[in-house]
Protein backbone atom coordinates (compact mmCIF):
# COMPACT_ATOMS: atom_id res chain seq x y z
CA UNK A 1 0.00 0.00 0.00
CA UNK A 2 1.34 3.54 -0.77
CA UNK A 3 0.12 7.04 -1.00
CA UNK A 4 -0.20 6.65 -5.19
CA UNK A 5 -3.11 3.55 -4.13
CA UNK A 6 -4.69 6.45 -1.94
CA UNK A 7 -4.50 8.62 -5.30
CA UNK A 8 -5.57 6.33 -7.55
CA UNK A 9 -8.65 5.57 -5.26
CA UNK A 10 -9.71 9.28 -5.11
CA UNK A 11 -9.23 9.91 -8.92
CA UNK A 12 -12.18 7.22 -8.95
CA UNK A 13 -14.17 9.17 -7.07
CA UNK A 14 -13.69 7.32 -3.56
CA UNK A 15 -13.69 9.92 -0.22
CA UNK A 16 -11.98 9.58 2.77
CA UNK A 17 -15.23 7.69 4.20
CA UNK A 18 -15.24 5.14 1.64
CA UNK A 19 -11.60 4.35 1.47
CA UNK A 20 -11.45 3.89 5.37
CA UNK A 21 -14.63 1.84 5.20
CA UNK A 22 -12.61 -0.79 2.49
CA UNK A 23 -9.81 -0.58 4.62
CA UNK A 24 -11.73 -1.85 7.40
CA UNK A 25 -13.69 -4.31 6.09
CA UNK A 26 -10.38 -5.94 3.90
CA UNK A 27 -8.46 -5.78 7.33
CA UNK A 28 -11.28 -7.48 9.12
CA UNK A 29 -11.49 -10.05 6.58
CA UNK A 30 -7.52 -10.73 6.27
CA UNK A 31 -7.71 -11.39 10.56
CA UNK A 32 -10.56 -13.51 10.52
CA UNK A 33 -8.79 -15.69 7.63
CA UNK A 34 -5.74 -15.84 9.79
CA UNK A 35 -7.57 -16.41 12.90
CA UNK A 36 -9.36 -19.47 10.72
CA UNK A 37 -6.11 -20.81 9.40
CA UNK A 38 -4.44 -20.79 12.89
CA UNK A 39 -6.97 -22.44 14.84
CA UNK A 40 -7.16 -25.43 11.85
CA UNK A 41 -11.08 -24.31 10.76
CA UNK A 42 -11.65 -25.71 7.62
CA UNK A 43 -14.16 -23.17 5.40
CA UNK A 44 -15.93 -26.08 3.28
CA UNK A 45 -16.50 -28.56 6.59
CA UNK A 46 -20.09 -28.88 7.28
CA UNK A 47 -21.15 -28.14 3.59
Amino acid sequence: MAASDLEALRAHGWNEVEISDACQVIAYFNYINRIADGLGIDPEAGL
